[in-house]
């Protein structure tokens, strides 16, 4: 009896910690009952992610097999061992580059969940002061989510950090490069759904060889419509559908793999040998090196994968990939060789022509459904690409949309889908065949991956801190890959290479034009901001007459009085009784918590009634259209006032500031123990900085205290009073000019390109939702 329970207990312990997990327990049991079902969940809510994210993530990646081989033997194939050669290729092109290096080492480089280009450049830019918009406080590196490291002021990362900083045209280098990756991912988003769509269409003509190719063409053309149209309602209503089509299609096209490699040649599997990569150059020769472009095509949609990184844990899209999209994969593209040995003249349609009969059209319509979902993985990576871009200054400002309220990630820029979809029609019906797309997508996603190498080597340096040896490895290895490739794809450039570039060479002057336009704003605002000494010499009233009401002044200027100020208070005889300067600006983070969103503090004596009122947002955060960004704004004025009587003795200034919810522990005048729920920060005149501060207990209540509560009351009902007579939104409509002097290209960005720009992007009277009756332009005409 005693072995049998010895038996039971031995093999059964997890069981009999299920029977029991109802029962009353001590509490040793109960952590091992939670521990049990925290580690059950998290295992089947990783399962679940990695299944959900196949549809979002791998679409892109998942249709290249429609396309590969068609694009790597333009021509035909000559000799059925170069089918052994290209397949060795894309063999180790999928290994090295998606699974390798970036499901194992790039995505693990994200900011908080958050991928692309511009995800690492802000990592980069809270490692070290490359921010060309130099709006930025000491106080922003307090926030939560704006994690940053220290190193050693003599190791490799603290001389890189030095020598980046040293000279402003690296900086402006930097953002040039990571501008050039954004532009060419907008290139993705218009290729991809015109090679992917017009792929999946030309199943058609396969069935039916005396169809026309235009019929083809008006086909896909009808599709991207229907696409691009349906962009508004997002894809939160219709997600749920992607997953299980991705998942059908990778399993669909693996499974024909094995068919076809069992039916036609087995031997293609000797492919795994990298010897077939060196014979198929030598055989090749010139014509081996240019097939790299179609090649190239196997790993396309790997940007996108990092892109699309928001909604899913890196390690359920590396389970994903490799459980089920890497092996997948391989036997896709193993099984057309194994057919492409035995009919070398149907490369043209590789894909539609390996299919068995019994199954051609299901396998038609579930591939054309996953040519949609891979067009609306890179449409949303564009947007999601775009929106980091604008946060950071480097877009005009454009309408966008979030379509959901369940994923903040999840949104909609009407003004790019359009321009999308005009230019993937104009790209579908001008070409009419996937080998000239073809070479255009290869040159664009080769350059974004050079462009992600070299952030990376960056990223391992200043973030990682990893040995320079290590990333002397990885860089050379990456770029040994990736710039053979590049030198193939610069062979196909008359022959559609040429596409990609002049649209991000399209889309790289407007953001780097805007880009322009935004700092010299900045810069005039900083360099023409009023003193304090003139504001304190003017007194109380400014020297005007203060009328009932609030003004708020919205500035881009973090510290100092606007320009815009006194320019307006010397063409108009009154001023507001009480004015508050608004600064909404945007940091290299992913997010500001709400509770840590608005920083305030006084300007001038309190009898001035001036306060500034800074506003952070993250790149992902949305600038909500309605009124609750004025209820915060005042929420945090009357709290600030409420916490300002609390300072009165602690120091000799009248400016505080108010930062953060956090909890301070301080000590009374008696000794006792006692707690803030408001971190305060005495600011001087342009800076903030920290100050120490012991709220009175109620022992130490003395006259002067009531006089100080008595005044905040008084200053708190004087608030409310003049913010029941009104709130007016004074906005400055700042206009600027080149000089007479100024080079050619100069008044061209400025006079022309960056004008109507101006002309075209969203009043900023839009996006803070300010109404007509109580807005109030000001404006100023400056020259640079």
């Amino acid at each position: 009896m005693e072995i049998d329970e010895e038996n039971n207990e031995n093999k059964g312990g997890m069981w009999d910690l299920e029977q029991k997990l109802d029962q009353p327990m001590d509490e040793e049991a109960g952590r091992l009952r939670n521990m049990y079902r925290e580690k059950k969940f998290s295992t089947l809510l990783l399962l679940r992610l990695a299944y959900q994210s196949l549809g979002v993530v791998y679409g892109d990646l998942g249709t290249s097999p429609l396309y590969v081989y068609n694009n790597t033997f333009p021509r035909g194939i000559e000799d059925p061992e170069d089918v052994i050669g290209a397949l060795s290729l894309i063999i180790y092109s999928l290994t090295l580059i998606p699974l390798l290096k970036y499901v194992f080492i790039v995505c693990r480089a994200n900011d908080n969940g958050q991928g692309g280009t511009f995800a690492l450049y802000s990592l980069l830019c809270r490692q070290a002061k490359i921010n060309t918009i130099p709006n930025q406080h000491r106080t922003d590196e307090e926030l939560t989510t704006y994690s940053r490291s220290t190193f050693h002021e003599h190791s490799f990362a603290a001389k890189t950090k030095r020598w980046l900083e040293a000279y402003p045209y690296r900086k402006n280098a930097l953002l040039i490069l990571v501008v050039v990756g954004t532009c060419m991912v907008i290139g993705d988003g218009i290729l991809t759904p015109a090679i992917s769509v017009l792929s999946a269409s030309g199943g058609i003509k396969v069935d039916h060889p005396k169809m026309s190719n235009d019929v083809v063409v008006v086909v896909a053309v009808i599709i991207l419509v229907g696409l691009f149209s349906l962009q508004h309602y997002g894809t939160d209503r219709v997600g749920w559908l992607f997953a299980p089509i991705v998942l059908l299609w990778f399993l669909l096209v693996g499974g024909i793999g094995i068919y076809n490699i069992w039916k036609y040649d087995s031997s293609v599997l000797r492919a795994f040998s990298p010897v077939y990569i060196y014979r198929y150059f030598k055989r090749g020769k010139r014509d081996g090196w240019t097939s790299l472009g179609g090649i190239m095509l196997s790993i396309t949609g790997t940007e996108a994968l990092f892109a699309d990184l928001a909604h899913f844990p890196v390690s359920a899209i590396q389970l994903a990939f490799t459980v089920i999209v890497f092996p997948c994969l391989l036997l896709a593209y193993s099984g057309q060789a194994a057919y492409l040995m035995q009919n070398t003249d149907h490369v043209a349609d590789a894909f539609y022509r390996s299919i068995p009969e019994s199954i051609y059209w299901p396998v038609f319509v579930i591939a054309t459904l996953a040519a949609i979902v891979a067009s609306q993985a890179t449409i949303s990576a564009t947007f999601s690409i775009i929106k980091q871009a604008l946060a950071l200054g480097c877009f005009p400002r454009v309408k966008v949309v979030h379509t959901s309220k369940k994923f903040l990630g999840q949104i909609y820029i009407p003004d790019i889908n359009w321009i999308l979809m005009v230019l993937c029609i104009a790209v579908t019906a001008g070409f009419k065949n996937q080998s000239q797309i073809g070479n255009a997508y290869g040159t664009a996603v080769v350059i974004v991956m050079l462009v992600t190498t070299l952030l990376m080597t960056l990223i391992m340096l200043l973030v990682w801190h990893c040995h320079w040896v290590v990333v002397l490895i990885f860089t050379v290895l990456s770029l040994v890959v990736e710039c053979t490739y590049f030198s193939a794809v610069l062979f196909k450039l008359d022959q559609g290479g040429w596409v990609p570039l002049v649209i991000a060479a399209a889309f790289l002057v407007i953001m780097y034009v805007w880009h322009y336009g935004t700092v010299k704003r900045y810069e005039f605002e900083m360099h023409s901001k009023v003193s304090m000494a003139w504001i304190l010499g003017l007194g109380p009233s400014l020297g005007l007459v203060r009328v009932p009401g609030i003004g708020l002044v919205y500035t881009e200027l973090a510290s100092g009085v606007p320009h815009i100020f006194s320019h307006f208070i010397t063409n108009l005889p009154a001023i507001h009784s009480v004015v508050v300067f608004v600064c909404v600006k945007y940091l290299p983070v992913y997010t500001v918590p709400e509770d840590e969103r608005f920083l305030v503090k006084r300007i001038g004596p309190k009898n001035y009634h001036m306060f500034r009122c800074v506003a952070r947002y993250g790149y992902k955060d949305l600038h909500k259209k309605d009124d609750d960004f004025e209820k915060k704004l005042f929420d945090n004025l009357f709290m600030f006032v409420r916490l300002d009587s609390m300072m009165d003795g602690c120091s000799d200034s009248d400016e505080y500031s108010l930062y953060g919810q956090q909890t301070q522990h301080s000590r009374d005048y008696n000794g006792n123990s006692s707690t803030a729920n408001i971190e305060l920060s005495y600011s001087s005149m342009d800076s903030i900085a920290p100050a120490k501060c012991h709220p009175q207990g109620n022992s130490t209540i003395t006259s002067s205290g009531h006089e100080s509560s008595q005044t905040e009351v008084d200053e708190l009902e004087f608030l409310n009073s003049c913010r029941d007579a009104g709130v007016v939104h004074i906005l400055g409509n700042t206009v600027i000019r080149a000089r007479r002097e100024s080079r050619f290209y100069k008044k061209l960005a400025i006079d022309y390109i960056y004008a109507f720009l101006r002309k075209i992007c969203r009043e900023n009277s839009v996006i803070f939702n300010v109404p007509h009756e109580s807005l109030l332009n000001v404006g100023q005409i400056f020259y640079v």
